[in-house]
């Protein structure tokens, strides 16, 4: 009975032979990829490399607040906030007397969420600039902090070579009266 032999991992891809001599020659290793730029497919579906969230409308779902780009973002998820509590009151307000009739509550409720969650997309890009920003400015801050750190430190340096020298210039003078 001959035993089957089995790698617990698959032998890497063809191409780790283009990076042999890289550790002599780093030139020799190939260019990477150019980014992707359009459209692609992935696993079967079309992408794009367009950041663009679509509209409320592309995805066939009722728009409950304006339209346009002076948008109050505070005040309209306020209104669909207290919208969607109002629903949820209704909802088992209508579970309780009339069981048969919520399902048209249930979509106005999804209606309500979808613009909800649309809202909260839009303001992705704002979030993502605070949070950079947020983050640069506290790099600026702990850089800042090193350099006080660094130039406290240099100046207490300079402090102790210059006790050391009083302290060695005092010796040698004591010592050379003999």
């Amino acid at each position: 009975m001959a035993m089957a032999s089995s790698s617990a991992y698959p032998p890497p891809p063809p191409f780790y032979r283009l990076y042999k001599d890289f550790e002599q020659d780093p030139s020799s290793a190939p260019e990477p990829p150019l980014p992707i730029d359009g459209a692609y497919q992935l696993f079967g579906a079309t992408y794009t490399t367009d950041v663009v969230l679509p509209s409320l409308e592309d995805q066939g779902v009722r728009q409950l607040y304006p339209k346009g780009p002076d948008i109050d973002f505070k005040k309209e998820l306020r209104t669909l906030n207290r919208e969607l509590q109002l629903h949820i009151l209704e909802l088992a307000d209508i579970l309780v007397e009339r069981p048969s009739q919520y399902a048209r509550r249930v979509e106005d409720i999804s209606l309500i969420f979808k613009n909800l969650h649309h809202l909260l997309n839009s303001l992705r890009p704002h979030q993502a600039r605070a949070t950079l920003i947020h983050l640069l400015e506290n790099q600026i801050q702990r850089r800042k902090q090193a350099i006080e750190d660094i130039k406290q430190r240099r100046e207490e340096a300079q402090r102790l070579l210059g006790e050391s020298l009083v302290i060695i210039d005092g010796n040698q003078q004591v010592m050379t009266p003999m």
